[in-house]
Formats: structure tokens, sequence, C-alpha cells
């Protein structure tokens, strides 16, 4: 495993690769370098490379929350049970269960630039086909179940791909946690935003399919800019080589890595409860909307973007920090905090109290996930990188299907409320399953932070306190 640097505070050449940049992307370095004592806060954006993806990610998100959002509502529109929207969400997610270990061998052996910009392409796809059957008014649940599977197949390839290809866009692993800490802002801020805009043009049309269809192609067109920042980059040629053993060799050997590793197998752990019990939320918000809070898209937009609110501070504090050492108990406490919203927004039947509810299951969800993420880029090898971040994204979207269609099926059966509190109460008892083991799992990562640069070494007879 590579040795990382410490983060460089003061470094001069933050300022001078936003001017080498040029136009909008250089403008946004150079403005970022003159933070002063904030610096450090969005270091990452030093890289030229990191800048043009910034940008570009954030255009194509805007979209991405925009048809999340305008989807949802598309299917209470169509149908009244609850149950298609846990069908939706089963479909969109199941992919990753079953594709994301073939996309880490991908990702270990071939040009990840390119896998990229090809599943980004395949999304705009998707995004315009939804746009046109929306627009000529021929779509049906039927329709939204294929698409929303297609689009899964798309992202189980994508997100293990584009998560390993972090570390080409940002050379200086120091910079790599923050790099995922502002990655994760701007994700939170088109979720921010994104519900809010999409609520709004369907409101516009009059809750008519043809505001839905508006959100569909303007989120098809936003992925040319993703595209083209991923092409305007300049890399070092690819020295991976083909694998020389099978395919399911390959798969064995990240798995093996992994679940070898006890800090790894329980961070992996962690997050695939958390998805599983609790992240299926999302999906029932159409009908909190409609029938809980008796309000429409707009309500549901409001609903969404709190929760985005609330992920975004999260993100902002993550990328704060200077350290990874720490980021075990955050996950924790930050479960905790989310299963506990979980339960308090199942009990709300006020807007406003809502929103609070959901911004700080947000911040919950956000610090847990986005620490995860951090920690396993950081211990992960290098050469497994692709293969374990493949693994990560089967604990974290791999499990969502599951917990969706359960989900729908309890809101079906027993009412939304009571599924919302039984994942929250599952994402407490989770976050204390994990707290119990962090004592044991600070000694067995603190000689990797030692050799990182990223703790100090014990002296003789000196006791060091291991966090994890």
């Amino acid at each position: 495993m590579s040795e990382l640097e410490g983060p460089s505070l003061q470094s001069p050449s933050v300022e001078a690769a936003g001017r080498r940049t040029g136009g909008i992307v250089g403008a946004f370095g150079a403005l970022a370098a003159r933070a002063g004592a904030g610096r450090h806060v969005v270091r990452a954006l030093r890289h030229r490379n990191y800048q043009l993806f910034f940008v570009g990610q954030g255009i194509s998100l805007m979209g991405t929350w925009m048809q999340a959002m305008a989807s949802g509502w598309l299917v209470r529109f169509l149908v009244v049970s609850p149950f298609y929207q846990g069908l939706v969400g089963f479909c969109a997610q199941i992919p990753a269960f079953m594709f994301s270990p073939l996309a880490g061998v991908l990702a270990d052996h071939m040009d990840r630039r390119r896998l990229v910009i090809a599943t980004q392409a395949l999304a705009m796809v998707q995004a315009l086909v939804l746009a046109a059957l929306a627009l000529t008014g021929t779509i049906t649940i039927w329709y939204i179940v294929a698409m929303s599977l297609v689009l899964g197949v798309v992202n189980a390839f994508d997100v293990p791909i584009r998560q390993s290809f972090v570390v080409e866009m940002v050379p200086d692993k120091s910079d790599i946690s923050n790099a995922i800490a502002l990655n994760s802002s701007l994700f939170n801020s088109a979720r921010l935003v994104g519900p809010a805009v999409a609520g709004a043009i369907i409101a516009t049309f009059g809750e008519k399919l043809i505001g839905a269809g508006v959100c569909f192609a303007l989120n098809g067109l936003s992925y040319i800019a993703v595209i083209f920042s991923l092409r305007a980059m300049k890399l070092n040629r690819s020295n991976r080589a083909a694998p020389q053993i099978s395919l399911l060799a390959n798969v064995k050997a990240g798995l093996d890595y992994a679940m070898g590793f006890a800090p790894l197998k329980a961070i992996l752990q962690q997050v695939a409860t958390m998805s599983l019990v609790g992240m299926s939320y999302a999906v029932l918000m159409p009908t909190w909307a409609k029938d809980i809070l008796h309000g429409g898209a707009r309500t549901q937009g409001f609903l969404l973007s709190s929760a985005g609110c609330g992920a975004l501070v999260g993100a902002i504090y993550l990328a704060s920090r200077r350290s990874v050492r720490g980021l075990g108990r955050l996950m924790a406490i930050a479960a905790f905090l989310f299963g506990s919203a979980l339960i308090g927004f199942s009990f709300s039947r006020i807007l406003p109290l809502s929103m609070v509810l959901l911004g700080l299951a947000g911040f919950g969800a956000m610090i847990s996930m986005a620490s995860s993420n951090s920690l396993i880029q950081t211990l992960v090898d290098d050469k497994m990188r692709g293969r374990v971040m493949s693994l990560y994204t089967l604990c974290f979207m791999g499990t969502v299907p599951f917990g969706s269609l359960l989900a729908g099926a309890v809101a079906s059966w027993l009412g939304a409320p009571f599924a919302l509190a039984i994942g929250g109460a599952g994402c407490i008892v989770a976050a204390f399953l994990f707290a119990r083991k962090l004592p044991h799992l600070g000694r067995m990562v603190h000689p990797i932070y030692v050799q990182l640069g990223l703790a100090p070494q014990a002296s003789e007879g000196a006791a060091i306190k291991q966090r994890l």
C-alpha cells in the first residue's frame, strides 16, 4: 500500500493550478484557492482533473435528482399502491447486487475513464427514452419499471468504476478523503435543489405527464456536461494489465481480501445493514407527501430537499476534517442519529417538523456512508481498489432493493409510518453493534495509519490511543 503524505494546507500550487486551467473551471479553482483559512476544505480542487469533474458532475447531478423526484411522483400518479414504489426502487437497485462484482474487475483491469464515459452515455439515452414516453403520453407503470431496471444495470457498473477513478483524478492520496467529501457535498447540493425544481416544474404543468417528461429531458441533456469534462481531462496512460485469472477468480480474490481484514469487513457490514433497513425511506416519500401530509409534488420536493440539505451540511463537515482518524466512531454516532430521526419522522404529521427530521436523517446518513467510503479508500490496497469498491457498491446499493421491496410491502400491509419506524430501529441496533467493535478495530488499523503518516508511532513504553 502506498504511503500517504499529510495534507498540505499551505500549498502555493493551489492557485497556480486554477490559473493554468483557464475558463470557468480555472476561475472556480482560483476562487477556492483564495478561501484563506478554510482552504483545506476544498483542497482536492487544486487538481485540474478533479475541477473538471466537479463542474461537469455538478450539472449532471442536478438532472439526476430531478429525474428521481419526477419518477417517484409519476409512479404515484399512475398507481395508488405504495407497493409499486417499492417495486420501482427494487428494479433500480437490484442490478447492483448482481453486477457490481463484475464492474470491480473491469475497474482494476481496464481504462476507467472510457468506462465512465460509456456508462454516462447510456444513462443519457435512458433519460431521453423516458422523456419521449412521458411527453407523448404513452408511458405506463411497466415502462417505468423496465427503464428503472435499465438504469440500475448502468449504475451497477458506473458507481464502483467512478469511485475507483477518484485516485486518477486526485493523484495526491492525502486529498482523496477530501475529494470524496466534496463529491458528497456536490451530490447533496443537487439533492437539495433538484427535487424542488422538479416539483415546481410538475406543478407548473398542472401535475400532468408533461411535467415529468420535461424533468427527464433536462436530465438527459445534463449528461453532456459530465461527458465533456471527462474527455477534457489530462491523465497518465493506464498501465493496468489484462486479468491473468478468470473473472470468477478475480471476484473471489476481491471478496477474500475484504473479508480477510476485519476493519473492512465490519465497515461493509455496517453499510449493508443501514442500506437494507434504513435507506429505503425515499421510496415512500410520494405516499408520505400525498397520504400522510396531504400535499402533492411540491410537498414531496420539499421533503427530499430537506434530506438533501442535512446531507449537504454533513458533507461540508466531513470536508473540513483534516484526518480520517475517528471516522469509525463518527459512523456509529451518525447511524444512531439517522435511525432516531427516522423514528421521529414516522410520528410526525406536520410538514415543517417532518422537514427538520428528514434533515437530521440526511445528515446522519451522509456522515455514516461518506465516512465508510473514506475509510475504505484509505485502507484498501491500490491493486484491489476496484474490486473492494464494487463490494462497497453492492453493500450500499445492492441491499437497497430488498429494503425497498420490503418497505413497500410493509407499508401496504401496516402503513408507511410503521415501515419507517422499523427501519429506524434497525439502524439504531446496527449502530450499537458496530460501536462495540471499534476498540478492537482501532488496534488493527493503527499500524496502517502509522505507515500512511496519519497517526504517530507509539514510543517504547508509551500508550497510543488507537482510533478508527
